[in-house]
């Protein structure tokens, strides 16, 4: 009967079977979940910085009279419309996920919070990487142009716009890449027990 557990008139096994969590692996779960929560306050900020950058982007010029004008806006074009609204729904499920996330630093050995944690986490980045591609297709369009499709670069004319549309993609990106390591750092943490 070597290698096996104590076993109790009952039939149940003894706590020295049991192996304890370590204050060190304690600690260990303790500072992924904290930095889970860093990143989560950082993408919620790059999410809300893209969804505001894009959604007040806007220019006017005139031509040749100031009643006869040309203007370009964000909602002009769908993609970009997309783009904000994928922003703001991901801003707001983090800024939901903050306390759940709170919660795994206080209880480190919470299993099942952390896996619908992970699910939605997967979700919300499938959501920002199609909102970000759509808009950057769009954005590429607009700088580059295309010949044979005889769409024109609007970035000659609307350069303003074109600057705010291309630093907002910036914020975008950055949450993909924050998403990403949140989802490796509840892997992680579920890994650990």
């Amino acid at each position: 009967m070597e290698g096996k557990a104590p076993v109790s008139e009952h039939g149940e096994t003894s706590k020295a079977a049991v192996p304890e969590v370590t204050s060190e692996s304690r600690a260990a779960s303790r500072g992924l979940s904290v930095l889970d929560l860093i990143l989560r306050f950082v993408a919620v900020a790059a999410t809300v910085g893209s969804a505001i950058a894009m959604g007040t982007t806007n220019q006017t010029l005139p031509f040749f009279t100031q009643f006869l004008r040309f203007k370009a806006q964000y909602n002009d074009l769908p993609a970009l419309t997309f783009f904000v609204v994928v922003n703001s729904i991901v801003a707001a499920y983090l800024v939901l996920s903050i306390p759940l996330s709170i919660v795994h630093i206080i209880r480190s050995r919470a299993k099942y919070s952390r896996l619908v944690l992970v699910f939605f986490d997967a979700a919300m980045l499938a959501l920002v990487t199609s909102a970000a591609s759509a808009a950057a297709a769009i954005v590429y369009l607009a700088h580059k142009g295309n010949a044979r499709a005889n769409w024109f670069a609007l970035c000659q004319q609307f350069d303003s716009f074109c600057e705010r549309i291309s630093g907002s993609l910036i914020g975008s990106f950055v949450a993909m890449a924050l998403l990403i390591l949140i989802i490796l750092l509840s892997a992680a943490a579920l890994a650990r027990r």
